[in-house]
């Protein structure tokens, strides 16, 4: 029996398209995004553009405030670096779990990466970095770390952005990201700990 599949929703469909702007840096940090503005940029009502920035503020990657239209929150160095005394502990623990062991989502995220077209937006790039973290803390099996992590993706995810300066030729991400997996699966605990933390300084430390 055949399941039909519901096509996608106008709200979906703009929340989309507004977060890969976002994530793309096209909507840098600080602008407003006005219901007005948006529903005559996309020909669209203004409650489908109201629900669409409420599921992205819900998400973490607008703001709104009382009185004033959403708008790309600013993700400053110190924020960077709070946002690391965070995950440095996190990603850690997944070292440690993880040592010796290959987790064959993570590896899949990496050559869908990979695979990106040259063109590709950086909101794609963005998506599978994420993934690829995502699925190395998901393979060590504790829930709470899980929940953890994900309460920084938000923050995360708009970090990112501001690393596409950094990585203007993605096969260097790419080649950083299969020397971690290859390091993390080969092991010992402490080699894998080190690559990760010294992922996470190179990566982060570099804007």
């Amino acid at each position: 029996m055949s399941i039909p599949l519901r096509p996608i929703s106008a709200v979906q469909a703009l929340a989309d398209s507004v977060r890969g702007r976002v994530l793309s840096g096209e909507i840098p940090p600080g602008t407003a995004l006005p219901e007005q503005e948006l529903s005559a940029a996309y020909g669209v009502a203004r409650p489908t553009v109201r629900e669409a920035l409420a599921l992205l503020v819900h998400e973490g990657l607008l703001r709104r405030e009382r009185n004033r239209s959403a708008y790309v929150p600013e993700v400053s160095p110190a924020d960077l670096a709070d946002l690391m005394y965070v995950r440095r502990p996190l990603e850690d623990l997944m070292a440690q779990a993880l040592a010796g062991r290959r987790v064959a989502p993570a590896d899949e995220a990496l050559a869908r990466m990979a695979g990106l077209p040259a063109d590709a937006p950086w909101a794609l790039v963005v998506a599978e970095h994420m993934a690829l973290h995502e699925a190395l803390i998901v393979a060590v099996g504790s829930p709470r770390l899980e929940r953890l992590y994900g309460a920084l993706a938000a923050e995360t995810r708009l970090g990112l952005v501001r690393l596409r300066r950094v990585y203007e030729d993605r096969e260097v991400l790419v080649a950083e990201h299969r020397e971690l997996l290859d390091t993390i699966a080969r092991g010992p605990v402490e080699a894998a700990r080190e690559a990760v933390q010294a992922h996470l300084d190179h990566t982060w430390g570099e804007d």
